[in-house]
């Protein structure tokens, strides 16, 4: 399974066409998941100019099988200024939608989400704009801690799933896939959109993911991902089948059918691919954002 299909190939950026946003993150110090986690993506979206930014990392308290992010318990205390670094880079690259994950913080209380609140506030000041996506870990079941992240209002609040229930212990070893279903139906109850994302070629069966699907929409989840698993080295997961491009189509379609707001489904497609794209949902779904205006002003 080492050798992928043509669908699958992507041509290597060019440095002139990304340069620019290297540029900025060397010179603010950030990190991206499309440059830790090896996203063959980066390309694309840097020569757009976006990124997904990697806050409190680059190195994570979890081992998880599938990433290729370095894993490293012993971790730094978090860095205050890198949430109005952050901002900076927002402002510099003029983003209209800026997404932000994180490392797996399992060394912290609240694993993170004051970071993420930070990051947040400092972002609305700078570009009170652009729309806001976080693509959070499970804080370990720390509801207290999401509660601090939901009340920082970002318009879209993203946890992945991963995997289908079956793989969880060999995919996600220290993930639940309930704690997860959970995260997701708590978030739900506030004014923004859901999302989430779960990775083919692991392992399972259409049926599986169809099945998880039903779950997602269960607990009321806006949006779902759906791509392709790619092994990043010999030591990861090895890839059980490259799914074909017509079963992503299909999967899409029955997302739809479901009554997901949106469903991206492709060999290519990753948690924050086209993210931006949420903002059509928010101009079709303003009343999905009501009860954001009384906190906003309040700031």
């Amino acid at each position: 399974m080492s050798v992928k299909p043509d669908w699958l190939r992507v041509k290597a950026p060019q440095w002139e066409r990304i340069g620019a946003v290297s540029e900025t993150l060397r010179d603010l110090k950030l990190n991206t998941v499309c440059e830790e986690a090896s996203c063959p993506n980066i390309g694309e979206c840097f020569k757009a100019g976006t990124a997904t930014f990697l806050i409190m990392g680059p190195a994570c308290t979890r081992a998880c099988p599938y990433c290729d992010i370095d894993f490293n318990k012993a971790t730094q205390p978090l860095d205050p200024s890198e949430p109005p670094r952050l901002a900076e880079a927002v402002r510099r690259m003029n983003l209209s939608h800026v997404v932000i994950t994180s490392v797996n913080r399992d060394d912290l209380k609240d694993g993170g989400a004051s970071q993420f609140v930070r990051c947040i506030e400092e972002i609305r000041k700078v570009a009170p704009q652009t729309t806001i996506e976080v693509l959070i870990p499970d804080l370990c079941a720390n509801w207290q801690a999401l509660d601090q992240i939901l009340a920082a209002r970002p318009e879209v609040l993203n946890h992945n799933t991963e995997t289908v229930p079956r793989l969880y212990r060999h995919v996600r070893p220290q993930g639940e896939y309930k704690r997860t279903l959970e995260l997701l139906r708590l978030s739900r109850q506030h004014p923004l959109f859901t999302k989430s994302g779960v990775m083919l070629g692991l392992g399972e069966t259409n049926e599986e993911i169809l099945a998880v699907m039903q779950d997602l929409r269960a607990v009321g989840c806006d949006i779902v991902t759906l791509g392709q698993y790619l092994q990043p080295t010999p030591k990861h997961l090895a890839v059980s089948r490259f799914v074909p491009p017509a079963e992503f189509t299909a999967l899409r379609e029955a997302g739809e059918a479901m009554g997901f707001l949106q469903v991206v489904s492709s060999p290519l497609t990753r948690s924050s691919y086209h993210a931006a794209e949420v903002q059509k949902l928010i101009r079709a779904y303003p009343e999905r954002l009501v009860g954001r205006e009384l906190t906003e002003s309040s700031q």
